[in-house]
């Protein structure tokens, strides 16, 4: 298959374009104020193309009108005043990428922030770049595992998706992310974790995290706080998806996290209001849908003419009462191809994590399980759906018939396996055995409050005594006949063992 001519073609004239250098103009600033510059004589400049403010600081041009040019301050240029003069660069925004920025932690203009050295030069990325095109992809079909059960299980995230994380302030949507990260040690992936508008104390702890279980390994931080203006902000997930497109460019895997682009969204309409652009529907500016469509849409995976790599997305929207209908959730929803919705009350019920499955989906569904996944979660999300409605319905009445009482009690137990510590992410083989005890009845003598020391002591039982069945299924990514009646065996000896656990009969 020939590559896409047109894309490859537009795509290799903005790399040019970056690297251009124009003759170099002088303008002078008419205004400046909440780190906007209004200034004349840039008669050439290009949209994008990074401003020498003088003393070393540099800004962003983003409004160009016929006799002046808006330009967005990156730092806080404290020494400008109407009549200083600027300067022209003829570069267009990219940012500096290496293997080395593997483990750093970076600010959205390549700079490390860490106090570490600064990165070596490598190659430098477009921060705005033409997604692939429809003939460079090919569909998404491998698993990216989580280790979260309640995700690979019933709303699985294929290599190239890109799967909203949606919900209320406080109900786990960085927790979900950074577990995600934790379970990628050993699938070689490389992660890129975007933090916007966060507290430094927030990010120091998130990299605390990931340093102390090994994940910052294969991980680059990039971070523009509450603190850093609003143009770094903008720019941090466009800094992200570069540096994801530089391993994406080697033919390899990357998962990208942006947390949240809600902020992202604030920041933007904040320099557009500054800017004095039309604002529309709660005073956002009529481009910020495109402002996440161009972003989210770089996510894909590539067929193997142009590498076989794959860039996932998680990108994290905050709602606000579980209004998933205002305006940046909505367009974020239609964006992507599905949501993990977080709900407040299944939170405070001590559901963690607090995943709504009824709201919840996954457009790419099955197609990013494996086999082993797909025999033992079929049913699932429907079954665990039609529970929470009947569990509700149940609380009305107090004579329920046996068949309502055995099928609440059955999603009681599937309810409760779903219940996982956030940095605890199982392999899916050790999934697999869970979900298999839990949904074929075999949950169903033990007493609730036991449930949790169930799972534990069935998962180390498994691991000491019956490891060739977890083996079989990581080799043959299906459960065989002989597997089962292993597994079957397995589960009817451990509960033997845990009488004390049982109901009494």
């Amino acid at each position: 298959m020939k590559k896409n001519a047109s894309t490859f073609n537009i795509s290799e004239l903005l790399e040019k374009a970056s690297t251009a250098v124009s003759e170099t103009e002088i303008g002078h600033i008419t205004s400046f104020g909440d780190g906007v510059i209004q200034a004349d004589g840039l008669d050439n400049v290009r949209m994008g193309e990074l401003i020498d403010l003088g003393e070393g600081e540099l800004g962003l041009t983003l409004n160009l009108n016929p006799d002046k040019v808006g330009i967005v301050a990156l730092t806080r240029a404290a020494h400008l005043k109407p009549g200083s003069v600027v300067r022209s660069t003829g570069r267009i925004l990219s940012i500096n990428v290496s293997d080395d920025i593997i483990g750093r932690v970076v600010d959205p203009t390549g700079q490390a922030i860490d106090g570490g050295p600064a990165i070596p030069q490598g190659k430098m990325m477009l921060l705005e770049r033409i997604a692939p095109g429809v003939m460079s992809r090919q569909s998404v079909s491998v698993p990216l595992q989580t280790g979260i059960k309640a995700i690979d299980a019933m709303i699985p995230i294929g290599r190239g998706q890109r799967e909203l994380i949606i919900g209320d302030r406080g109900t786990g949507k960085s927790a979900i992310a950074i577990g995600t990260i934790l379970n990628q040690a050993d699938q070689n992936v490389i992660c890129i974790y975007v933090g916007i508008g966060q507290k430094q104390s927030t990010l120091a702890q998130t990299k605390q995290i990931l340093e102390e279980r090994g994940a910052m390994s294969y991980t680059t931080i990039v971070n523009a706080s509450a603190s850093d203006p609003a143009s770094m902000q903008f720019l941090a997930p466009y800094a992200g998806i570069a540096i994801a497109e530089y391993f994406l460019d080697q033919g390899k895997d990357v998962l990208i996290i942006y947390d949240d682009l809600t902020k992202h969204a604030q920041a933007y309409r904040e320099i557009s209001l500054l800017l004095r652009r039309p604002s529309g529907r709660e005073a956002y500016p009529g481009d910020v849908f495109y402002l996440h469509s161009r972003l989210l849409e770089r996510a894909a995976r590539l067929n193997k003419n142009y590498g076989g790599g794959s860039i996932t997305a998680l990108p994290v929207i905050e709602t606000q009462g579980n209004d998933v209908s205002a305006f940046v959730p909505t367009n974020v929803i239609s964006i992507t191809d599905g949501q993990i919705y977080l709900e407040t009350d299944l939170f405070n019920a001590g559901m963690k994590p607090a995943i709504n499955v009824g709201l919840s989906v996954s457009r790419v569904g099955s197609a990013a399980q494996i086999k082993a996944m797909k025999q033992v979660a079929g049913t699932m999300k429907l079954d665990l759906a039609q529970f929470r409605e009947l569990q509700a319905f149940a609380q009305f009445s107090s004579d329920l018939d046996d068949r309502t009482k055995a099928q609440l009690d059955r999603g009681t137990r599937v309810n409760a396996v779903l219940k996982q510590g956030w940095d605890t992410p199982l392999k899916v083989e050790e999934q697999v055995v869970v979900i298999y005890a839990a949904v074929n009845g075999y949950l169903d003598p033990v007493q609730e409050k036991f449930l949790g020391d169930w799972e534990r002591e069935y998962l180390e039982y498994i691991k000491d005594q019956a490891s060739e069945i977890l083996t079989s299924i990581r080799a043959e990514q299906k459960i065989t006949d002989d597997t089962i009646e292993k597994l079957k065996q397995a589960i009817e000896a451990f509960n033997r063992r845990h009488s004390e656990w049982m109901l009494e009969a």
